[in-house]
C-alpha cells in the first residue's frame, strides 16, 4: 500500500492515498465545451489514467495546464480511495454527510412551507 498523507487544500484534510507518478499515464487534449476558438486550439485539457485500476479522470475546469493538472490529481486520489477504501473512504463518508445534511436542510423548507400554508388558512377562516 502507498503512504497516506493529508490532501492539501481540503475543508476537512482528510487522509488520501498518496499518488504514484510512475503509475499514471498524462495526456494532454483539446477541451470541448463553450470558449469557442480559445478552447478549440488549445491542448489543456488533461486526461489522467492511473494504469493499475484503469480509472480515467478528464479535467477542464479552467485555461490553465498546471491548475488543470492539479486539479485532476485531487479528483484522482479521492477516486481511488472510494476504489480502495469503499465505504470506510473519508470521501463516502464526508458525501454521505452532505447528502444528510441537504435531505434534513430540505425537511426543514417543507415543513416551514406548511406551517405557512396552514397559518394562511386560518386567516382566512378569522377573516370570513
Amino acid at each position: 500500500r502507498l503512504p497516506l498523507f493529508q490532501a492539501a487544500g481540503k475543508k476537512n484534510s482528510s487522509n488520501l492515498l498518496a499518488l504514484n507518478e510512475a503509475e499514471l499515464k498524462e495526456q494532454f487534449v483539446k477541451g470541448d465545451g463553450p470558449g469557442g476558438q480559445a478552447v478549440n486550439k488549445t491542448s489543456n485539457c488533461v486526461v489522467l489514467k492511473h494504469i493499475p485500476t484503469g480509472i480515467v479522470i478528464k479535467c477542464h475546469q479552467t485555461r490553465s495546464v498546471e491548475q488543470n493538472r492539479k486539479i485532476a490529481r485531487e479528483i484522482l486520489q479521492e477516486k481511488l480511495d472510494l476504489f480502495y477504501k469503499g465505504e470506510n473512504s473519508d470521501v463516502f463518508k464526508e458525501r454521505k454527510a452532505a447528502e444528510k445534511k441537504k435531505q434534513e436542510k430540505k425537511r426543514r423548507a417543507k415543513e416551514n412551507l406548511e406551517r405557512k400554508r396552514h397559518f394562511k388558512e386560518m386567516q382566512q377562516l378569522d377573516e370570513n
